[in-house]
């Protein structure tokens, strides 16, 4: 049989087509870059973000847990921000769970708020010196709220202007025993660093608070408090509504949403397309929860078979025009090891019908390799400066620390 030229041509043309789809579908397998910003403590719990210096650039935030400190990341650029980041421990911190900045005596200086389970059960706050000497740690110095102190195990603190009036208030909650979700009241401003002024006021009781986020979940132009309880009686996904009423911010009422069969964890939220709020949440149950609005739940499986859902964010990760689900786990119980973080690549738009949403597919794309078995919450943001999202986390158990994996969507 004669063989042309054309079909010579024909023939390599389709054997290069192949190797570029091979090589298209391995990059999208690829595990994504580790960069580590801190390793030097140990059980890196949780990442908040600031920008204390006000360069343009996010900060970070985290307390170590196991290691019994708090340390504040200085973001060094979008060009050194794959080498270890600068860094200062603003304070020790036993047992601590949670560590967030906020100026909480408006002198335009960030500090830190922790807050502590174990046998420390305190909340406190590390006051930041002036920004000549933000990084130096002898400048720092810690204190008590007395109010809190002892009353039960503190997880996780949100600031927030509650009643309108002083300076910023903090909502915090706690788990059991005595587990409860309320907020720490202002003085005025003058007195701010006196903390036996502040007053503690409950909300609700609470079995393990993961999540307590402000969102405007009622369309009202005010900010209610939204929380994800793991344990106990009243467990799941609701939120406290802002009432702007002074007199009544003692007890904002409480609306359920919904996950109270399952080990709710860290949830995120956005603001639908049709306007109505959609919640993420991963549970400890092998199922990702996804809330719009007033919908009855939908649920989708956790990628990968994970059952210990962590943290979970919201992001358009492959720049398509659609929100994916980025999803952290811990994976120390399975004989099987698969990927911490990972991605699930959205379908498109949210369908309006909660078992519309059931039927489209996610697709599960692996973020991590496979080291490190206890990751966190998430935060998504463009670290490198190449106009997609990386996303930042920590791994507490096999010491990856403070760590961040790069988006490579922008890559060749």
């Amino acid at each position: 049989m004669r063989v042309s030229f054309a079909d010579i041509l024909r023939l390599v043309s389709m054997v290069i087509a192949s190797i570029g789809t091979l090589n298209s579908h391995s990059h999208a397998q690829q595990h994504w870059h580790r960069h580590t910003i801190d390793q030097s403590s140990e059980g890196a719990d949780g990442v908040r973000l600031a920008d204390f210096d006000e360069d343009g650039l996010t900060d970070i935030v985290t307390g170590w847990e196991q290691g019994g400190i708090v340390r504040v990341y200085r973001n060094p650029g979008h060009s050194a921000s794959k080498k270890p980041w600068p860094a200062v421990t603003v304070g020790p911190a036993t047992s601590v769970e949670d560590a967030v900045f906020v100026d909480l005596d408006a002198d335009g200086n960030l500090d830190v708020i922790s807050c502590c389970e174990g046998e420390t059960k305190q909340v406190f706050v590390h006051w930041a010196p002036e920004l000549a000497g933000y990084l130096d740690e002898r400048k720092w110095t810690t204190d008590s709220f007395p109010e809190v102190a002892g009353r039960t195990r503190w997880m996780f603190c949100l600031p927030m202007d509650v009643d309108g009036s002083n300076g910023i208030d903090l909502v915090i909650g706690s788990k059991d025993p005595n587990g409860q979700v309320g907020w720490l009241e202002s003085p005025p401003l003058k007195s701010a660093r006196d903390l036996s002024q502040w007053k503690y006021h409950q909300w609700q009781d609470a079995g393990w608070i993961m999540s307590l986020r402000s969102f405007d979940l009622d369309g009202d132009n005010d900010l209610d408090v939204l929380v994800s309880d793991r344990k106990g009686s009243r467990r799941g996904v609701y939120w406290l509504e802002n009432q702007n009423d002074k007199s009544i911010a003692q007890q904002w009422n409480r609306l359920d949403v919904g996950g109270e069969k399952h080990e709710c964890m860290f949830l995120d939220v956005i603001q639908h397309p049709n306007g109505k709020p959609t919640i993420v949440c991963p549970t400890r149950d092998g199922e990702l929860l996804i809330f719009v609005g007033q919908q009855p739940v939908t649920s989708i499986p956790n990628p990968f078979g994970v059952k210990s859902g962590k943290g979970a964010a919201w992001g358009d990760m492959n720049l398509d025009g659609r929100m994916d689900i980025v999803h952290t786990t811990n994976t120390g119980a399975m004989e099987t090891k698969v990927a911490g973080v990972s991605l699930l690549l959205g379908p498109g738009q949210l369908a309006p019908t909660a078992q519309e949403n059931e039927k489209q597919a996610w697709t599960s794309r692996a973020i991590s390799d496979h080291e490190g078995t206890k990751f966190d919450r998430i935060e998504l943001l463009d670290l490198d400066g190449d106009g997609d999202l990386d996303v930042l986390t920590c791994e507490e158990r096999d010491n990856l620390g403070v760590i961040w994996y790069e988006n490579p969507i922008r890559k060749p």
